[in-house]
């Protein structure tokens, strides 16, 4: 997040050294609560309209394609989180004394989230697909992308893909529901010979402009409700106990962020390429990626000033994004102020 920043800088310096002229305006947004879903962008967006007026929005963030080629992007997938918990007896049990009597709620659990997804990856809940609807120039434009799939799965040390859509670019003009961590009881060395009182799923939807997080999020409401569960609000009283044999809460906890797409033949997609096609030759040519995977506040930011954006990615793609050892090649560092030289000194 920090490295498109400080190439910027380098930029404008770098302008201002040449006493190069300037194509376009420039003004800046640095969006600090990125990691944590954006949440006052679009306040600050709202509040400051008038002094944040523009013709296109250019977004740094994201990664560039595998390749490293320069790449243009435009659409991303949004996010929202929320909170599956599924209830047994008020208190954990003894195993011995009532496994086989007492229902286990990490295995209802199990087997709920198990009726949500198929072995081959793809969502099982009616209707959780139907909104996308790519035509063919769509699909021409995701095989172009210049994707090696067998290098992909090796990246990742898998042996094969889920099958959402026939490729890695295809599968991310879907919406997602991901288990993003899972807990009930104990392992390891604290494990406990006993029959939970609790489990604990917490899920992430990725989210298109097709659907968006409470179409998908009642989808899933309405899933697990056929499943033959009460939905509780908290923790189920004793009458509710009482009445239903299977107890479950599902929480909307928020939005990371919601998703956003611009034309692909827009004018500020046109001028980009371009650019680009300037600065580094037309041999390889910019990769044009119809929509990526990951979610930046793009929409919150376009939501706001009603104007027509372009996602440039300046780093490397294998950089360890929100993990361990995250890092960027320097190769990519000075190829990112060439890429910001290009676009602020090309008229639109």
């Amino acid at each position: 997040l920090k490295a498109p920043i400080m190439m910027l800088l380098v930029t404008m310096d770098t302008i201002k050294a040449s006493g190069a002229a300037q194509g376009v305006n420039v003004k800046v947004i640095l969006d600090s609560e990125e990691e944590k879903g954006s949440p006052s962008i679009n306040k600050v967006m709202l509040a400051n309209k008038d002094l944040l007026r523009s013709d296109v929005i250019v977004i740094n963030d994201g990664p560039m394609h595998a390749t490293n080629q320069p790449t243009l992007i435009f659409g991303n997938r949004g996010a929202a989180q929320a909170r599956l918990t599924v209830y047994g007896a008020k208190v954990p049990l003894h195993s011995g004394h009532y496994s086989n009597y007492s229902p286990n709620p990490a295995q209802r659990l199990a087997t709920l989230l198990a009726s949500m997804k198929g072995d081959d990856g793809r969502v099982t809940i009616p209707g959780y697909y139907d909104r996308v609807k790519l035509t063919t120039a769509d699909r021409k434009i995701i095989a172009a992308v210049p994707d090696d799939e067998a290098a992909i799965q090796k990246r990742l040390g898998i042996s094969n893909s889920d099958k959402v859509g026939n490729n890695y670019q295809e599968a991310m003009q879907y919406p997602s529901l991901n288990v993003r961590g899972m807990a009930s009881a104990a392992v390891g060395d604290k494990v406990a010979t006993i029959v939970p009182d609790m489990a604990v799923a917490e899920l992430d939807l990725r989210t298109t402009p097709e659907s968006d997080a409470n179409y998908l999020t009642k989808l899933v409401e309405t899933h697990i409700q056929k499943q033959g569960y009460h939905l509780v609000t908290g923790e189920p009283t004793d009458d509710e106990r009482a009445r239903f044999d299977k107890l479950a809460s599902f929480t909307y906890q928020g939005k990371g962020g919601n998703a956003a797409a611009t034309p692909m033949d827009a004018p500020v997609g046109k001028w980009a390429y371009q650019s680009m096609t300037e600065s580094f030759g037309a041999t390889p040519a910019p990769v044009r990626i119809r929509m990526m995977g990951g979610t930046v506040p793009t929409a919150e930011i376009v939501e706001a000033l009603k104007v027509p954006f372009v996602i440039v990615p300046l780093v490397n793609a294998d950089n360890n994004q929100h993990a361990a050892n995250e890092n960027m090649r320097m190769g990519n560092y000075i190829n990112g102020v060439h890429t910001l030289y290009s676009l602020v000194t090309s008229p639109l």
